[in-house]
């Protein structure tokens, strides 16, 4: 049950309020347009609904069937809800189904298990036998013993989401409300694997500040990434960030400025930009760069006045995960920064791993971008 001051509130209450003043006669200026009005007041909410929206828009056309690892997650069961309600995904909870009945109960949501949301029971479900011999198939020249299969296959709820979704019974997976990204990711890699033709998986997070819209990578997958995967990230980023209806402006940063320095760092940076450039010749993008010369074209015109990029770039390539993530955080606390993601990009099919601080919010955030994701993918 929501509590009297929940922001959510304005999303039903103002809505109703509406329709009921504009039925009684009492309105003198009707609203034509519940969706467009709906929209705004998420604005209002929620800081991230304006740059979302295109996502929310492409996932309600066609929604797609989402597996939640972590289906007994309060939050998950929470953002599940909006997800039924506002038709962003058609949502697979991974759980014992007791425990779901009791937490679904407890909330006081009203979606139906085998209705509007199915349900995988890892311990009562009769795919299990299917699904640890296959497990056990791609796994057995890893050291994972039958027993062994059996037991990951009863407890560990991300490789049945990927085995799922190998399999084609899902469309997308959502893990990583609890645990280690790094284990999520292992899972998802010995299941489902990279895409073909990319070398290198990569995650990118989207910040939402006062002064604008970043998009930052790579922020939790190669710790020391080589030119040619700085390259493939950002090739990767640019088609994501595409996805919110925002074309890609990008910075290679470095602590370098256009071959300022030649560390090892402002060196790969720059045969990532000459990789970039002769693979996407298209894209706005340049570097090496620092931070500031990325966000104000002043600096960067009075240090390189021919640079490839103009205005303010809104993808920052980071040429280590220690600076990504770093960056990343303490923009999103200083800057009282809203965050999406983070996005897993380059696996073979749609999956996303998220953080254990994720909110109900960044959830459903993230169903309605793994809902796009799947509508985009094509079998290999």
């Amino acid at each position: 049950i929501p509590k009297p001051f929940d922001p959510r509130l304005i999303l039903v209450v103002a809505p109703a309020v509406a329709k009921a003043a504009m039925d009684s006669g009492v309105a003198t200026r009707p609203i034509t347009d519940f969706q467009a009005y709906r929209d705004r007041l998420m604005q209002f909410v929620f800081r991230s609904g304006l740059v979302m929206k295109p996502v929310f828009e492409r996932a309600r056309r066609d929604p797609r069937r989402v597996v939640y690892a972590e289906g007994e997650d309060r939050r998950v069961l929470l953002a599940v809800q909006t997800v039924v309600d506002e038709g962003l995904a058609k949502p697979v909870l991974i759980g014992r189904r007791e425990v779901l009945e009791k937490r679904i109960h407890e909330l006081d949501l009203r979606m139906k298990l085998d209705g509007n949301v199915e349900v995988c029971d890892p311990q009562n479900d009769p795919r299990y036998q299917d699904y640890w011999k296959q497990y056990h198939q791609l796994m057995c020249r890893k050291g994972i013993s039958p027993e062994y299969a059996r037991t990951i296959i009863r407890t560990r709820t991300t490789v049945i989401a990927a085995l799922m979704l190998l399999r084609g019974e899902v469309e997308a997976m959502i893990c990583g409300t609890s645990g280690r990204f790094t284990r999520h990711f292992g899972h998802i890699m010995d299941v489902i694997g990279l895409r073909k033709g990319v070398n290198t998986a990569a995650a990118m997070n989207l910040l939402i500040l006062p002064k604008g819209t970043y998009f930052l990578c790579d922020t939790y997958v190669t710790p020391e990434p080589t030119a040619l995967q700085i390259c493939e990230t950002t090739l990767l980023a640019a088609e994501e960030v595409k996805r919110f209806g925002i074309e890609p402006k990008i910075a290679l940063l470095s602590h370098s400025n256009f071959g300022a320095r030649d560390s090892a760092t402002a060196v790969r940076m720059r045969e990532a930009l000459a990789m970039i450039v002769e693979k996407a010749p298209h894209l706005e993008v340049d570097g090496e760069m620092h931070g500031d010369a990325a966000i104000s074209e002043e600096i960067r015109k009075n240090i390189f006045p021919d640079s490839r990029l103009k205005g303010e770039a809104n993808l920052l390539v980071m040429p280590a995960i220690d600076a990504a993530n770093i960056s990343f955080n303490l923009l999103k606390v200083l800057g009282q920064g809203q965050s999406v993601g983070p996005m897993l990009m380059g696996a073979a099919r749609p999956a996303h791993i998220l953080t254990p601080s994720v909110t109900v919010r960044g959830i459903v955030n993230m169903s309605a971008l793994a809902t796009v994701d799947a509508q985009m993918f094509k079998a290999p």
